[in-house]
């Protein structure tokens, strides 16, 4: 099969050469710097594989970004939005405010299952979990029925 020519700019060779010899960078942005070097450099696919230890499809991608984006979109992985956060600060300081109150009548501090509860009478909160609610304590440094 024959592969397409990739030639690189000069500019983009030396940010490549770069990538590959120096700084912090994740191993995937190493080997597809070294990836497209070869590729630059004219080293058939089938050993480019063979030493790097990747496989067809990554090459052809690699290429495929290169030439759609240029090194930035070839080397470097594209940011993720990730899932977006269920409930905002607000929610959040009235659970930590919840917890910093004082406890049910006949109980000298909160449990989890109170606060789960006592969150999901707050507006907004109808469906928080126990454990949505531990987590958010957990990352305000809190501890229940102490205060």
């Amino acid at each position: 099969m024959r592969q397409t020519p990739l030639n690189l700019s000069e500019e983009d060779r030396s940010v490549i050469e770069e990538i590959r010899s120096k700084g912090l960078h994740q191993a995937r942005e190493v080997n597809r710097a070294h990836m497209l070097s070869c590729l630059d450099r004219g080293i058939p696919e089938a050993q480019i594989i063979a030493v790097l230890g990747m496989g067809r499809t990554a090459v052809w991608r690699a290429r495929a970004a290169y030439l759609q984006g240029g090194v930035e979109v070839a080397v470097f992985d594209v940011q993720r939005s990730g899932r977006p956060r269920q409930y905002d600060t607000n929610a959040e300081a009235r659970v930590t405010a919840l917890a910093c109150s004082t406890p049910p009548k006949g109980r000298q501090r909160w449990t989890m299952v109170e606060l789960e509860c006592a969150a999901r009478q707050e507006p907004g909160m109808g469906t928080v979990s126990r454990e949505t609610v531990r987590r958010i304590l957990k990352k305000m440094i809190s501890s229940p029925g102490a205060g």
